[in-house]
């Protein structure tokens, strides 16, 4: 029952048709059905249903829609199989896990840049990893730590259920889809045989020189002192996720120079800036200190990121253009609210600033045209933003203050400075 309660309420129905309100009217039947099903080995999983999403390049995302029971199911295998993995899923990997988020995988990787010597990053992403593992090695994998044959039957189950699209089903030899209760886990399972012990292994025997890593999921950064060893690395990498059926996204993976002394050493060859790298939706840029001048991280919402959602509030605008003013304002705040509480970490208020300006300008545009005999000016909507636009402000500590509380001193071994930023994930 505590799984059925967790799943999302309005998520759109799978191949079953079955939505969340209409499961729970006879839920205590149902739920007592499908767990003797469980049990006696005639549950059968159902095809996800396929649906798309639009990707900020303009591409599509294919995901998978599990079916209501499937999705109850996952959600308490994967309860069972979490506790079990997280003895064993080491201190960089972030996504997907209790108790850690988007933002600590951001404070690791600015403590790692910061207090460890990097002077080349690799930012990198695996092309299509959910969809494209392979289902021989995740079973194997599986078969390290689960002993139960009924588990591993159920998770063979959902990885040969198939896609239906347009009444049409279709086999997946591979990979499993994005979207489905039971896949981020599976992922992250995955990674941590094929990337984590591997990468582990790689930076203690081969490393010559300091290494920081930082994943979350299917999307890596990684920081050398070396670029001899970065270059090395990445040809190894590169092998070693085609053993296994994966390989990395050409256009998401780039080396580039970055660190306390980039921008310094490119001024000495006659170079431009340092290059900038992106991770979990902030462009991160080397900066420096206003008072003392010292190198510092900065970060900064990726500009695409911003106009992608100024997009959705301006289609959303028009869509409310003659409800009251009063309402469309209270949906303005809580838009902007959830904006500036993943966004509004420390250095970033200039871009706050800018997406909340855009924003009452296209508020002024919709009001303007609710009229012909419209009078509405900028001085206008100024009020209606003070009113009920809140303003922005540093919701974030800054990464190491945070870092810090959550990883202190008193961690085992953590009197040695590596060890302690590993501990915490920044490696």
């Amino acid at each position: 029952m505590n799984s059925f309660y967790a799943l999302k309420r309005e998520a759109a129905p799978g191949v079953d048709g079955l939505t969340w309100q209409e499961y729970e009217t006879d839920l205590d039947r149902r739920l007592e059905d499908l767990h003797s099903r469980v049990h006696r080995g005639t549950y059968r999983a159902l095809p996800s249903k396929r649906a798309y999403i639009l990707k900020q390049d303009g591409r599509d995302r294919p995901l998978g829609i599990a079916a209501l029971e499937d999705k109850i199911v996952q959600h308490a295998v994967g309860r069972v199989l979490s506790q079990i993995y997280e003895e064993d899923f080491l201190g960089f990997s972030y996504g997907f896990r209790p108790g850690r988020g988007t933002h600590d995988a951001l404070d690791a990787l600015w403590v790692g840049i910061m207090r460890k010597k990097v002077n080349w990053v690799l930012d990198a992403d695996i092309h299509d990893c959910f969809g494209s593992f392979s289902h021989e090695w995740m079973v194997q994998f599986l078969q390290h730590r689960i002993g139960d044959r009924r588990i591993l039957r159920l998770i063979k189950k959902w990885l040969r259920a198939g896609v239906l699209e347009e009444g049409e089903w279709s086999e997946t030899v591979k990979g499993t889809p994005q979207g489905s209760v039971i896949s981020p886990l599976l992922c992250n399972v995955y990674l941590h045989y094929v990337f984590d012990l591997w990468v582990q292994h790689w930076r203690t025997h081969r490393a010559t020189g300091e290494v920081i890593v930082v994943r979350y999921a299917d999307d890596m950064v990684l920081g050398f002192q070396h670029r001899a060893e970065a270059e090395r690395f990445l040809q190894d990498w590169r092998e070693r996720l085609r053993k296994f059926g994966l390989e990395l996204h050409p256009d998401k993976t780039r080396l580039i120079e970055f660190g306390r002394f980039a921008a310094a050493n490119r001024k000495q060859r006659g170079e431009g800036k340092p290059e900038t790298f992106h991770f979990l939706g902030f462009a991160h840029i080397c900066g420096q200190a206003r008072k003392t001048g010292q190198f510092l991280v900065l970060r900064k919402t990726i500009r695409k990121r911003l106009l992608a959602k100024l997009k959705q509030v301006k289609e959303q605008l028009w869509v409310r253009m003659h409800q009251p003013l009063a309402e469309v304002g209270k949906w303005l705040k809580s838009v902007l609210q959830g904006y500036f509480n993943y966004h509004a970490v420390p250095g970033n208020l200039a871009s706050l600033r800018s997406f909340r300006e855009e924003v009452c300008k296209r508020w002024m545009r919709v009001i303007r045209r609710r009229s012909q005999k419209s009078r509405t000016t900028w001085e206008h909507v100024a009020r209606y933003a003070q009113q009920w636009l809140p303003l922005p402000t540093v919701l974030h500590p800054y990464p190491d203050l945070r870092f810090d509380a959550k990883h202190p001193r008193q961690e085992p071994h953590a009197g040695i400075l590596p060890v302690r930023i590993r501990a915490g994930g920044a490696g």
